[in-house]
């Protein structure tokens, strides 16, 4: 019997950059932003993965035409 991956429920700031190909600098500019929520975990800054896929899938969509 197979079970199911564990879906993350954080992301660090390196996962995040990782993940969805944005960079570090701009990361922290959404954060600071309040367009990307964070949590503290000591020094470390998780990124909750509703929060990143909210921005992710609130980006305007690519159109390409054919010519």
């Amino acid at each position: 019997m197979q079970t199911a991956a564990a879906e993350k429920l954080s992301f660090t700031i390196a996962e995040a950059v990782t993940s969805t190909g944005i960079g570090r600098t701009k990361l922290y500019a959404l954060i600071k932003a309040g367009q990307l929520e964070t949590r503290k975990l000591g020094a470390k800054t998780l990124i909750p993965a509703p929060s990143l896929r909210a921005l992710v899938d609130g980006l305007p969509r690519s159109v390409k035409t054919v010519a």
